[in-house]
């Protein structure tokens, strides 16, 4: 998607360089449209040596089993974000424990996919029938013969079998950033 006119001013807009790199900017105003942006969020919830995965009934990938997930709100903590969509795609109750991958896909909107291995807390699975039409723990041996996207089998790989690290919330930094959520090894 190509910006054509102000989002402060209304003008519309020009192509300048800027830094190297052509952008759209405004000639009436300091404005420069810096890119189109989008986050995503994934989860991995374990119950049980089981994962929860969701069938899709939306495009793109209508009838693939995916882990849960979409995209983080703007004015949402990306954890929170992540826990609101596990509960709204499938009535489970999760918390975010720790970001084990992140995805970088520039395009004309660049896609951060950030996911999350989540705690189980309850629930059973139940379909939202709007995003998703199924939805349910499967095991490894399960999966092996489901329609699973090849992202999400790497993600359960990862969860299931890696080392255990990755980034955790920091719930007592010692940098105040007001506002901000700090993630750590």
């Amino acid at each position: 998607m190509t910006a054509n006119y102000c989002l402060v001013c209304g003008h519309k807009l020009e192509t300048r360089n800027i830094g190297g790199t052509l952008r759209r900017a405004c000639p009436a105003c300091d404005f420069v449209h810096w890119g189109t942006y989008s986050i995503g969020v994934g989860a991995v919830v374990v119950r049980d040596g089981k994962v929860l995965l969701v069938r899709r009934a939306q495009d793109p990938g209508r009838g693939l089993w995916t882990n849960p997930g979409g995209f983080s709100e703007q004015l949402e903590v990306i954890d929170k974000g992540i826990e609101r969509e596990v509960l709204e795609e499938t009535g489970v109750v999760a918390t975010a424990s720790r970001i084990i991958s992140m995805r970088d896909k520039p395009g004309e909107a660049h896609n951060l996919y950030v996911v999350f291995l989540m705690d189980y807390v309850e629930g059973e699975p139940r379909s939202d029938d709007v995003e998703v039409d199924a939805a349910g723990f499967f095991s490894p041996e399960e999966m092996a013969g489901m329609n699973v996207a090849g992202l999400t089998r790497w993600l359960v790989g990862a969860a299931l079998n890696g080392s255990g690290g990755g980034l955790v919330l920091d719930e007592e930094p010692t940098l105040s950033q007001k506002g901000n959520r700090l993630f750590r090894v």
